[in-house]
């Protein structure tokens, strides 16, 4: 049995209506009701989680949540923390001078909102504010609390001059940093260990679950630790290439209850009939 799900939220879990269908929802319930942790992981800030989290009832005593692309690790029915890796001011001015060096917007969030040093705010920094329900703020790195933590930075472009940046990011910052692609138009930068993969691992380790029982799923870049540290690694059919290349298994798209579809197949097709 897969004791701990780790679930991917956009193109995963929700459909490209930023929805959990009703599937999807009856089916994860059913898992946890038999004895599976069901955790949602996510790159989202933990504030663009917390309404999925009531309306999945995943805030009760043993629910976990993994955001930031693994920056965060939090009990979501007490708010503790478990875990936390955050990018300093120092490491905020040394990516905002690359990005003016690479001609790319980008954005960063604290533990409350999103902001951007863009006067000319970029598409994709509104889109992440209403995806998230974040407030947005425009303000320049200059202007920042020194003491402020961050638990990600994100360049954003349009998809053809997004993959320009990313190939021109000098090797000495990749190797400083977790870098992942997110979605065609986010690349998302964060302290050098944290990932979805080492979160998943850690809460498992705490909950003492072992590598054999844990599941994820997922669909792009950010997901591919999380599914090469699984037992058993999940891949959206509207998963990009290198995620169904590393998955154990390929279920249907998001928008065809693919999350549903792989936990009846391989999580609830092992309980005999009640």
């Amino acid at each position: 049995m897969y004791k701990l799900i780790a679930i991917d939220m956009d193109g995963t879990l929700l459909n490209d209506q930023h929805e959990i269908t009703t599937e999807v929802r009856e089916t994860m319930l059913e898992a946890r009701s038999k004895g599976s942790h069901i955790v949602l992981c996510t790159g989202r800030p933990i504030g663009g989680v917390y309404r999925y989290l009531e309306e999945l009832g995943l805030q009760d005593e043993g629910d976990y949540v993994i955001a930031y692309n693994g920056a965060l690790v939090q009990d979501s029915h007490t708010g503790r923390v478990v875990s936390e890796l955050s990018l300093t001011y120092e490491n905020l001015e040394e990516l905002y001078d690359v990005s003016r060096e690479l001609q790319t917007p980008m954005h960063f969030f604290d533990a409350e909102q999103v902001y951007t040093p863009n006067k000319d705010i970029s598409r994709y920094t509104i889109v992440e504010a209403y995806l998230t329900q974040l407030p947005l703020s425009y303000r320049e790195v200059k202007d920042m609390p020194r003491d402020t933590l961050f638990p990600k930075v994100m360049y954003i472009h349009d998809p053809e001059k997004l993959s320009e940046v990313i190939s021109s990011v000098p090797e000495a910052l990749k190797q400083k940093y977790t870098m992942v692609q997110s979605a065609p138009y986010f690349f998302e930068i964060l302290h050098p260990e944290a990932s979805k993969g080492n979160a998943v691992q850690q809460l498992a380790e705490t909950l003492g679950i072992g590598r054999e029982e844990v599941m994820c799923i997922g669909d792009n870049g950010n997901d591919l630790s999380m599914i090469q540290y699984a037992g058993c690694g999940v891949a959206m059919e509207n998963a990009i290439p290198v995620i169904k290349e590393h998955a154990d298994y390929e279920t249907r798209s998001n928008n065809a209850h693919g999350v549903a579809d792989a936990i009846q197949k391989l999580v609830l097709a092992k309980h005999p009939s009640s």
